[in-house]
């Protein structure tokens, strides 16, 4: 029962934000490239796990909705659905500071801060009185319905240049981190 509202009051905030972020788009255009989301939330009942705070998974459940924000609000949702592109995450670092308990208010913060050879890059922070509490570095790659991988050179024809503000440390991250292409047999040998 517990994990079904944890999966309406997900589906429930998912909603909010893309109809906020539609209004958004809609009254003030595009936002930029380079601009950053903010959409601010409270810590719910649902969120918190039994040491009564924010759940580590929950963090990147909420990420979600920040990313969700971040590319209706920069035109790139409506525009790779035209197109068929979908976005999926493939690799995620999480640092956490400190812990937000239920009822505290708090803000999520979204950017692109750049590309690498096979994703865009962002960063996302969650503030409470304008200190980080948790920052988010994300790749995200996107793929064709009609099967493939978008490459960075068709997103940049697409949106135009994102400026690059990865940091060296992000690069090596990734490349430490990634696993082998999906068209690779990568078994699961603890050997």
């Amino acid at each position: 029962m517990k994990e079904a509202l944890r999966t309406m009051n997900l589906l429930w905030r998912m909603i909010l934000v893309h109809l906020r972020a539609t209004r958004l788009l809609r009254r003030d255009g595009n936002l930029s490239l380079t601009g950053v989301s903010v959409i601010k939330l409270t810590t719910l009942p649902t969120d918190i796990d039994i040491l009564r705070h924010m759940n580590n998974g929950r963090y990147l459940s909420l990420a979600d909705l920040g990313r969700w924000d971040l590319v209706v609000r920069i035109g790139v949702f409506a525009r790779t659905q035209q197109l068929g592109w979908i976005p999926v995450l493939s690799q995620a670092s999480a640092t956490f500071r400190k812990p937000l308990v239920v009822g505290q208010r708090f803000e999520l913060q979204t950017r692109m801060i750049g590309t690498d050879d096979r994703a865009v890059v962002m960063e996302q922070r969650f503030v409470r009185d304008e200190e980080i509490h948790m920052r988010l570095i994300t790749r995200t790659r996107f793929v064709k319905r009609a099967g493939g991988i978008v490459t960075i050179d068709e997103l940049h024809e697409q949106f135009g240049t994102i400026p690059d503000e990865v940091p060296d440390w992000v690069h090596g991250w990734a490349d430490a981190s990634r696993l082998a292409s999906t068209k690779q047999q990568l078994p699961s040998d603890w050997t």
